[in-house]
């Protein structure tokens, strides 16, 4: 007997699909419209057609999402502004002494960077920042900004505050501790992993590896003491409850600090105290927030209207792999983007009664799904539309032509390590 669609998930299904079809191809089709509009519009197209009621797209909002990006926004912006960040990465970059040993440095303080202030935000403040060096030493620029992309987008698998979509799979998985969880099983392969990324570059750009760095290093520059003093004192926040949350749930399991109370207690400093706060909270990525609020709307649409009942349905009540999990997530991130990927498999996993093992999966492949290609991630987007500003280029098939073996060999890595916890 041929079961019957209703109407109105007729209607989900087709703003879904144009919402992402748009996403995918608007660069293709030479649309003129940000990813964050796009998706705000698949909102209110859901509003006006009643897949979704004005006060479900309210309650669907995750505030704490949104509070967190919110902080950690602000937190990148003063580094940013401050002149603190340029003058850490001064301090890490400027010992290198050849072009391999900057990429190397490059990448492995990117990752780190990456796991604790989100890789959209060292994507944000990164670009130009590489560029600079590259003109600085006769560096080619594609191999800094690779490296960039790589880095960001490999390092910030190892935490669930390193991504969009892993802050969604923390506070959506189930998990009892998702700090502790992600760092145990996702921390190893992820070093590993950008190990890859510097195997992977040094073939691809063989001949810039030794090249000598002879000019000075960039110097280091203080725009803003007092607005220095206070991002730093959030990063020192950050870093020391990250390790306080550790510690405390390995002592007392019960115990826990929520990673909105990292977030918070991270920016207060900088709203309380800084005179520059209004010009820093009006240089936060509002556009990423938007998109995010109107994401949320979009998932409780699909909800309400009984299309993802549907498509649960059709996936069947088992359990996906591990290997299926972390390939959907390269595979399909392509297409809609790695966050929206999430945002749908969420629910079909917890259906499917996924552990914790195969929510990691599902961050971990979505993750580097970034490295296979520009559209794989917004990070990368952000790289490019920042490198082209300033003259530089980073086409897609040269993306993929390096992204592709080393999504490859990190899907191997990650996919062996949780099969065998």
């Amino acid at each position: 007997m041929e079961r019957k669609i209703p109407f109105f998930t007729h209607i989900t299904l087709v703003i879904v699909g144009a919402v992402f079809l748009l996403i995918a191809f608007r660069q293709t089709l030479g649309v003129r419209i940000s990813i964050w509009q796009i998706m705000l519009g698949g909102a209110v197209a859901m509003l006006l057609s009643g897949s979704v009621s004005p006060v479900s797209a309210l309650q669907a909002i995750d505030p704490d999402v949104m509070i967190f990006l919110f902080c950690m926004f602000l937190i990148g912006v003063a580094l940013e502004e401050s002149g603190y960040l340029s003058t850490l990465s001064t301090a890490l970059l400027g010992r290198a002494k050849t072009a391999g040993g900057l990429i190397v440095l490059l990448v492995l303080f990117a990752g780190i960077g990456s796991a604790l202030l989100m890789n959209d935000t060292l994507a944000v403040i990164g670009t130009p920042l590489v560029l600079g060096y590259a003109v600085r030493y006769g560096i080619r620029s594609q191999a800094l900004l690779l490296a960039l992309a790589f880095a960001v987008t490999t390092g910030s698998a190892a935490s669930p505050i390193g991504n969009p979509q892993n802050l969604l799979v923390a506070t959506k998985g189930g998990f009892a501790d998702p700090l502790t969880a992600f760092l145990i099983a996702l921390a190893p392969p992820t070093v590993l992993a950008l190990l890859l990324v510097c195997a992977v570059l040094f073939v691809a750009f063989r001949e810039e590896w030794g090249k000598s760095l002879d000019a000075p290093a960039p110097p280091a520059c203080i725009g803003d003491p007092d607005l220095t003093t206070l991002a730093r004192t959030s990063l020192i926040v950050v870093v020391a409850l990250i390790i306080a949350k550790i510690v405390i749930f390995a002592v007392a399991p019960g115990t826990d600090i929520p990673l909105i109370a990292i977030a918070v207690a991270a920016a207060v400093p900088l709203l309380v105290l800084s005179p520059r706060r209004t010009e820093l909270v009006r240089k936060v990525d509002w556009a990423t927030l938007v998109f995010f609020a109107a994401l949320f709307v979009v998932m409780a649409g699909v909800r309400e209207s009984g299309a993802l009942t549907d498509l649960m349905a059709g996936a069947g009540e088992a359990a996906p792999s591990i290997p299926m999990i972390i390939a959907a997530g390269i595979v399909l991130s392509q297409f809609i983007s790695n966050v929206p990927f999430v945002a749908l498999a969420l629910p079909i996993l917890t259906n499917a009664g996924t552990g914790d093992v195969g929510m990691l999966a599902l961050a971990a492949g979505s993750t580097i799904a970034g490295n296979l290609t520009i559209a794989g991630a917004a990070s990368n987007v952000i790289i490019v539309q920042g490198a082209e500003r300033r003259g530089a280029t980073l086409d897609f098939f040269g993306f993929m032509k390096i992204g592709l073996p080393l999504t490859l060999l990190q899907a191997t890595v990650y996919t062996g390590w949780l099969l065998l916890i």
